[in-house]
């Protein structure tokens, strides 16, 4: 697996002349890319893609060697910063406080279309998608080139949880888990999550609750509050020897079937051999049909991804099947079935309502009304 941070004492000899480099100072979904190439959760890349890697998989959705990967990792600057650059040097990375955090190697810097990159991995042009609203806000050259990282960022709210992927395989070999199914989340278990999570621990040994604590839009429900409620789910209605929690630090795309697959492999990374794929995954607004997320999966071979995706229908509760179903097994009308979108649940909780306990554990409703209860 490939790591881009740096062992003692090779760690210590960077960091002493770490000041001396020019610096470009990173957002903090490029410090969360840096983070997640640090501790090989984008293995194999060494480092931000260089052009003739950016294009491939822009345009094929492959690295240069034909390996699959759907989602660019790039280091952009604006094109005045990028003039003073200098292709050969090293360059100092730099989160928003100042923190020295990885050094590059640049061996490229090239110009890009955005909105064919917009087209291409979003789906769309449309500023709205918060993704491509990324994409535009930043600089419009990309450096290339191997990175060595010298500082990860402090985590100190998910310090028991913050796991690297050669941490989570030991944790899973220490249990004798063969097969193991991961689950992206960037929102609170509900049931219906809570659902399918358990019917693929019918197929599996093991299940990785994976959380994405890096950078997400502004209107998603912080890291921390989410955290809570998985801790408070788990240890109320999961077998605590099959289930590992664990954040994954790496920034929100919202880049839909592209990055379910992206989410595979970095799940794959992290030692998972299934991922759980539902209705609508990594999406946002109506930019995706429901599930394009799945259909994209037929587009590569299992050699090629190396873990198997299990997909899921939507699910909810039906009050006539007196459980958990999906439109796959059950035969009811939707005045049957108990389903609220997201607006309702969040004015429900910001006047103090749970919702119905057929959507949402009751434990996990009282963490989030706390959560979003007004301030004085």
């Amino acid at each position: 697996m490939t790591s881009c941070l740096l062992a003692e004492p090779d760690r210590s000899a960077l960091e002493a002349r770490v000041h001396e480099l020019s610096s470009v100072t990173v957002s903090a979904r490029t410090a969360s890319d840096i983070e997640m190439l640090a501790i090989g959760g984008f293995s194999p890349l060494e480092g931000f893609m260089k052009e003739e890697e950016y294009r491939c998989v822009v345009r094929d959705m492959r690295l240069p060697t034909g390996l699959a990967w759907t989602i660019p990792v790039t280091l952009a600057v604006p094109t005045v910063e990028a003039s003073a650059l200098r292709e050969g040097r090293e360059l100092a990375l730099r989160d928003g406080f100042g923190r020295a955090l990885a050094v590059l190697e640049l061996a490229e810097k090239f110009s890009y279309d955005k909105k064919v990159e917009a087209r291409q991995v979003y789906g769309t042009e449309e500023e709205a998608h918060p993704g491509v609203a990324a994409l535009y806000r930043q600089g419009d050259v990309l450096l290339g080139g191997r990175l060595r990282v010298v500082e990860q960022l402090p985590r100190p709210d998910f310090a028991q949880y913050y796991l690297s992927p050669q941490e989570t395989r030991a944790v899973f070999a220490r249990r004798g888990w063969r097969t193991v199914v991961g689950f992206q989340t960037r929102n609170p278990v509900h049931r219906a999550h809570e659902y399918i999570q358990k019917c693929a621990l019918e197929i599996v040994d093991g299940l990785l609750l994976h959380p994405l604590v890096g950078e997400t839009k502004s209107d998603d429900i912080p890291a921390d509050v989410r955290m809570r409620c998985y801790e408070v789910l788990l240890e109320n209605y999961y077998p605590q020897e099959r289930v590992v929690l664990a954040v994954n630090p790496a920034a929100m795309r919202y880049a839909g079937p592209r990055e379910a697959i992206f989410h595979a492999i970095v799940r794959k990374n992290y030692g998972c051999t299934h991922f759980i794929v539902g209705r609508d995954h990594a999406g946002v607004g109506n930019y995706y049909g429901t599930y394009d997320a799945q259909h994209i999966f037929s587009e590569f071979s299992f050699a090629e991804l190396g873990i198997t995706p299990l997909f899921f229908d939507h699910t909810f509760y039906c009050r006539r099947c007196a459980g958990m179903a999906s439109s796959k097994t059950c035969p009811h009308q939707a005045a049957d079935r108990v389903q609220l979108s997201g607006t309702q649940v969040r004015e429900l909780l910001m006047t103090g309502v749970a919702p119905p306990p057929e959507f949402s554990r009751p434990e996990v409703a009282r963490v989030l009304i706390e959560a979003m209860a007004p301030t004085e």
